[in-house]
């Protein structure tokens, strides 16, 4: 195989955060591309099979551009260039970074960490319904909670509205103590805590006193009309046809929503149909509103989150699709049948 080489400017001043600590981001570019990588003061060379090569210098283009930006340069960062190399759209990594959400209390910058992201906060923008769709660690209740806070802040909407749907998650955990809100305090807890990093705990509480901030479970919102709100139904994979279909016809004028769920957590009781997927069913490709899909490369939490959603999914691909039909038809078709206990 006839190897290629290129050489790439890299200025002095942030080769050690292109490059990682210990040479970390080389080193998994090398080992994802089969490519080798040798630094030469303010270049590097870098050699492998044509494909690959090009592969690894547009990821190491990447992150100079970022580093560049003063984007902070992680372990998990490089993990998804790495992975996202071969998107189509993989040139408009760099954009994320001028997409600023909001700031959180903290003053750390929120803005979306992958292309399914930036996608996702596109689509919320310019439609008044979106459903973000996706396994676990992927953002879809964090940035929908980013862009609220931001419409609020910035007056344009008057109030907050957010709200699951009050279901446990293949536990029983029985009576719970004290008045309604602190009966419901568990279910929403997720919504809370990103309120509280991102507008800070003191200014959540003066809101939420007033009735601009309202947290409540789902069926909270039945014979409402919201206007001029911004609402957020977080897990709706737990909501049955009714809800989703109760909910969708709640949005009042000024208002926008944003439905999040996992179709892979789903905590239905048997039988039970799953609101998300037929809502998405009927709804998708009415104007105004837009579904975004977000898959395991768009997990930004642990990259071992991303593995695990990775694992799950081929798992379930794995087990086989089971059938009743042809049985219950022989069941319904046999005259003489008999239970086997009076056989």
């Amino acid at each position: 195989m006839d190897l290629k080489k290129t050489e790439i400017t890299v200025p002095g001043v942030i080769i050690g955060k292109v490059f990682g600590h210990l040479d970390e981001n080389v080193r998994k570019i090398e080992k994802a591309f089969n490519v080798s990588i040798i630094n030469r003061g303010d270049y590097i060379n870098i050699s492998g099979a044509e494909k690959n090569l090009e592969k690894a210098t547009e990821v190491f283009k990447k992150l100079i551009a970022l580093t560049t930006k003063g984007e902070e340069i992680t372990g998990a960062s490089v993990d998804y260039l790495i992975a996202a190399s071969d998107e189509a759209d993989f040139s408009d990594i760099e954009k994320m970074s001028e997409d600023l959400i909001a700031m959180t209390i903290s003053g750390k910058p929120v803005k979306p960490k992958t292309l399914g992201q930036k996608k996702y906060i596109d689509l919320i923008r310019k439609n008044t319904i979106v459903f973000g769709v996706g396994p676990a660690g992927t953002g879809k209740t964090y940035l929908a909670m980013a862009v609220a806070i931001a419409a609020f802040k910035s007056a344009k909407v008057e109030r907050i509205i957010l709200t699951r749907p009050a279901i446990e998650a293949g536990e029983k955990l029985g009576f719970l103590p004290g008045d309604l809100q602190q009966k419901v305090d568990p279910y929403l807890r997720p919504l809370y805590d990103a309120l509280h990093e991102i507008m800070g705990a003191e200014s959540f509480q003066k809101n939420f006193e007033k009735g601009a901030i309202e947290v409540a479970p789902l069926a909270y919102m039945r014979g409402r009309t919201l206007n001029n709100a911004f609402i957020v139904l977080d897990e709706a994979q737990n909501t049955t046809p009714e809800q989703m279909k109760m909910f969708l016809t709640r949005i009042g004028w000024g208002s926008k929503a944003i439905i999040t769920g996992d179709l892979t957590q789903i905590d239905l009781p048997a039988g039970k149909a799953c609101g998300l997927t037929e809502a998405i069913k009927i709804v998708e490709g009415i104007e105004d509103i837009g579904v975004a899909h977000l898959t395991n490369k768009d997990v930004v939490r642990h990259p071992l989150v991303a593995k695990i959603v990775a694992a799950y999914e081929k798992n379930e691909n794995k087990k086989p699709k089971k059938d009743y039909s042809d049985k219950r038809r022989d069941f319904k078709g046999e005259r003489n049948y008999r239970p086997r206990w009076k056989r």
